[in-house]
């Protein structure tokens, strides 16, 4: 059996880096947990076909939102599939287009200057870690990060979501996305 955490080399190598901190973060909330957890929550009664295309993989708070990948499409490759934020208050957005992209945002310096203090150092290891390893820098706050690329993408999650959910949830993840609740 393998001991290999997902079949994503850019997860897997986030995940000995995360471990290699001995529990300690490097970004607010960020942890890695079991890859293809359970998203039954936000999806109800969906059939598989659907649940299937959700692969989550990580906390994005300490509150108990998550991270996950979206099977747009059928790549092979999926480092390149986008990320979605699934908020523990009812939050959902298209976080990044791929799995480089969210690295990136996870590298940006907190806002709140306890988590700067507390977590300095881990940081620090964190940016040298993304740069050994693909070569990147933290998103500088005046990059456009893929703004229409992000835009399409809330696009077509908008309308995948709208082929299985009806009601109250499609009307929650549409005004989440911020796009059009269709009228009856």
């Amino acid at each position: 059996m393998s001991n290999t955490y997902s079949p994503v080399p850019e997860l897997n190598l986030l995940k000995e880096f995360q471990d290699s901190l001995g529990g300690q973060f490097f970004a607010p909330g960020f942890e890695l947990f079991k890859y293809d957890n359970d998203l039954d929550w936000f999806c109800g009664d969906a059939p598989d076909a659907y649940l299937d295309r959700l692969i989550p993989f990580a906390y994005a708070t300490s509150a108990g939102s998550y991270y996950a990948l979206w099977r747009c499409d059928d790549r092979t490759d999926l480092a390149t599939l986008p990320v979605l934020f699934f908020g523990d208050e009812g939050d959902l957005r298209v976080e990044a287009c791929h799995l480089r992209g969210l690295f990136r945002l996870l590298a940006i310096e907190p806002e709140d200057p306890e988590d700067r203090t507390r977590l300095a150092s881990a940081r620090q290891r964190y940016h040298v870690w993304l740069q050994q390893n693909f070569g990147l820098t933290p998103l500088d706050s005046s990059e456009d990060a893929d703004r229409e690329l992000l835009a399409e993408y809330t696009r077509r999650f908008g309308a995948w979501v709208s082929e299985f959910a009806s009601g109250d949830l499609l009307t929650h993840v549409l005004g989440a996305l911020d796009l059009d609740v269709p009228t009856p």
